[in-house]
């Protein structure tokens, strides 16, 4: 999987997987001279929270090397220790793999994040006008509602966009399940998601997607998430669930917590580093703040996380002591 225009821009010139080595000082005070392998996926959060760490972990003595994977298939890597450390594990899309990776006793959840994630169908507000009945879902069973939402390509059906197909999230299937007249097309990276939706936006065009949180998106453009039959687990394993009695996924994505996972034996070979990123905690009100500087600021990854590691030295330096 490529990175996208949002990792460009972002000049994470660390995505490319090249180790970063420590002075041999430093690395006194690590375990085991081997780098840890963080993952790096498609999204500027993800490389934040993801940068944060390795820097806190380079304070610690520790050699890190930031690997590049996909979001969902990463977790092959992480049961054989190819890779050993992955910061973002959305509950609304991930869980499913996370639960099957932490089954085999080769992958370890490390616990919350701190960030609460949310990811939804999302419309700007003057779309209402469009659809009346929004945000209940069952506005977009109506013909003349999809219609509002279609374009030339799917037309007389209604366009949803979608995350890239590696974030997952079951939306192809919740249009089967719910009998919605939509067709999902899948942006090709997050940046290209959103620049899509600042396009429409300042056009007043018509535009139904993906957005999640913590992300700068829904504090800048006035709108709002629909609102689907409420996630169960059920809904996801029991077609008999929900008003679909031949179908799952007919409800909404789940909201809670953004996990941190690793291989298993991180903890017997750098268990500092393992004690390091069970601690590590953000907020989505921080981590708005970082992503609305890189994406919309023009900062890049690096002097955004080089800021907060200045400003926040007495709290990562406790997760290391």
């Amino acid at each position: 999987m490529q990175l996208g225009k949002t990792i460009m821009r972002a000049g994470f010139a660390l995505a490319l997987g090249a180790a970063v080595a420590l002075p041999g000082s430093a690395m006194a005070a690590a375990e085991s001279s081997d780098p840890i392998k963080l993952t790096l996926h498609d999204w500027t959060g993800q490389l934040i929270t993801t940068q944060l760490m390795g820097e806190v972990l380079k304070k610690a003595g520790y050699s890190v090397e930031y690997v590049q994977a996909d979001y969902l298939a990463q977790f092959a890597g992480l049961e054989s220790g190819d890779l050993h450390v992955a910061m973002e594990i959305w509950e609304t899309t991930g869980r499913d793999a996370m639960d099957a990776a932490t089954a085999t006793g080769k992958v370890e959840n490390l616990g919350p994040t701190g960030m609460k994630a949310k990811e939804e169908w999302w419309f700007p507000e003057y779309m209402k006008e469009k659809c009346p009945g929004l945000p209940n879902w069952e506005a977009l069973k109506d013909e003349k509602c999809a219609e509002a939402f279609s374009t030339a390509e799917t037309a007389p059906k209604g366009r949803y966009l979608g995350g890239p197909v590696t974030w997952g999230g079951y939306d192809d299937e919740r249009v089967e399940a719910l009998g919605l007249p939509f067709e999902v097309i899948h942006a090709g990276t997050d940046a290209a998601l959103f620049a899509e939706l600042e396009s429409a936006y300042q056009r007043k065009a018509p535009i139904l997607l993906w957005i999640y949180a913590p992300h700068w998106a829904p504090a800048k453009y006035k709108g709002e998430w629909i609102e689907f039959p409420e996630y169960t687990k059920e809904c996801y394993t029991d077609p008999a669930w929900g008003g679909n009695p031949d179908a799952l996924y007919d409800c909404g994505k789940p909201f809670g917590e953004i996990w941190k996972v690793s291989w298993a034996g991180l903890k017997d070979k750098w268990p500092g580093a393992y004690k390091a990123i069970k601690a590590f905690t953000v907020d989505n009100d921080e981590m708005g703040a970082m992503i609305s500087a890189v994406d919309l600021d023009g900062k890049t990854v690096e002097a955004v996380v080089g800021e907060w590691m200045g400003a926040n030295e007495a709290r990562w330096s406790d997760w290391i002591k």
